[in-house]
């Protein structure tokens, strides 16, 4: 009696095993188009950076510049956005000696005359583009008559979280120390609005570097900060961290499709709840008191109604205009794009896309709904025009592309979408 309830329990299981397993290549192969066991078509789930050396964060605080990153952190660039032909564990981009993704340290001697420096500027997007989109921006500008011959080296000051004006401070800086430019490309207009908006709505002012990404630093770096509640959140965060790239890890070896889909759909809830807690940390206000030893500037005045966006339009307008001012004077020329988002567009999404690129309770959509128009404004009153800015309203520029051009549901893109900004750039390159 035992062995035949012995073998009616293995058969089970065995049937229970063989069943999931076709059930999940069945789901496998309707979103792949593959079959799991093929190698070259098999996911790799990115892992979230974890910071080495037992630290609790690769961020630094840079004395001009606000948030910055330390030197020798590699690029956290989704698999989805490498190059197809990159060799297996090619080393990563890593930040250099200034904390900026790049493969020399600053600043950058030129070394011919045949040499065009290319500086690009910007937040996040803008320092995906250095790695995603650069490569298709060269190549566009060779094809150029005016820089036919020229050796096109990109050089990237873009960083994530910042806005106007830390994109003319970073100029001012390294043309202060001896930085060349020929051409300078500053994406930007997301993070003015979006982050600018956060800083208002919690007493700083909205020239400041986004409080999103200042106040995690200012808590580490200033006890008096450092909360209960943000010491906790802090504890979650790094749990999180470790339970997901746990799960990755163990999606990424499974040798089953079964286990592949156990696995990834518990990063997916994992994951969830990872950037639920990041955001929460973000958004808890720092101790009460003003003991702090670092100094950020409160509001400089009340902004009511819409006073906030004229004001945050205005400043990224000024800045853009100095920015000019700086170069011109070194003839050097001047892009500046206003980037495309998801949350204030007339682009029909692509299947599925929608679910990926938009989310109802993202902290930036207020600010790119309410505060693109007041931008689009500011560009239209020839201002920008009127001091020699080459300025590219990047806000449709996605409209006639009916591939998925969003990755995230904050304001990054596909590599689709990247090559769609490098053209732009280069047509507006040719063209002035």
């Amino acid at each position: 009696m035992i062995r035949r309830a012995a073998s009616l329990l293995v058969i089970n299981i065995v049937i229970f095993v063989v069943v999931a397993e076709a059930i999940a290549l069945g789901v496998f192969g309707y979103q792949t188009g593959w079959l799991y066991y093929v190698d070259p078509y098999r996911p790799q789930i990115d892992l979230v950076a974890e910071p080495a050396g037992g630290r609790l964060t690769t961020m630094a605080l840079h004395p001009y510049f606000g948030p910055t990153h330390l030197p020798g952190i590699p690029f956290d660039l989704p698999a989805a956005l490498r190059p197809p032909q990159a060799p297996p564990g090619d080393a990563p981009a890593a930040t250099n000696n200034f904390g900026f993704t790049a493969t020399r340290d600053y600043p950058v001697a030129r070394a011919n005359d045949r040499q065009l420096l290319v500086g690009v500027f910007g937040g996040s997007v803008a320092a995906w583009f250095c790695q995603v989109g650069t490569e298709r921006l060269v190549s566009r500008l060779a094809a150029l008559p005016t820089f036919r011959g020229r050796e096109i080296v990109p050089i990237c000051f873009a960083h994530e979280g910042y806005k106007q004006p830390q994109q003319l401070l970073v100029l001012s800086y390294f043309l202060s120390i001896g930085q060349e430019f020929d051409v300078v490309v500053n994406i930007d207009g997301f993070n003015e609005v979006a982050l600018s908006r956060l800083n208002d709505a919690r007493g700083s002012d909205i020239s400041m570097p986004s409080v999103m990404h200042l106040d995690p630093l200012t808590a580490l770096l200033d006890q008096s900060s450092l909360t209960t509640e943000k010491v906790e959140s802090l504890a979650r965060i790094q749990g999180y961290r470790r339970r997901v790239n746990a799960a990755a890890t163990r999606a990424n070896r499974a040798r089953s499709a079964a286990m592949y889909f156990v696995y990834s759909r518990m990063y997916g809830v994992l994951d969830r709840e990872y950037q639920a807690e990041v955001r929460r940390f973000d958004a808890l206000p720092a101790a009460s008191g003003g003991g702090s030893m670092i100094r950020v500037t409160p509001k400089v005045r009340v902004r009511e109604d819409g006073a906030l966006w004229e004001d945050i339009a205005s400043g990224w307008m000024r800045s853009s205009r100095l920015m000019q001012q700086l170069l011109a004077a070194r003839g050097a020329r001047y892009v500046h794009l206003l980037q495309p988002n998801q949350y204030f567009t007339t682009r029909p999404f692509a299947p599925g896309e929608a679910e990926v690129a938009l989310a109802a309770d993202s902290p930036f959509k207020p600010g790119a709904e309410q505060g693109y128009p007041a931008l689009e404004r500011a560009a239209a009153s020839g201002a920008l025009a009127q001091a020699g800015v080459t300025f590219v309203d990047g806000v449709h520029l996605f409209d006639a592309e009916r591939a998925p051009v969003y990755i995230d549901n904050c304001c990054h893109y596909t590599r689709r979408g990247y090559e769609i900004l490098a053209d732009a750039i280069a047509r507006a390159l040719g063209s002035s």
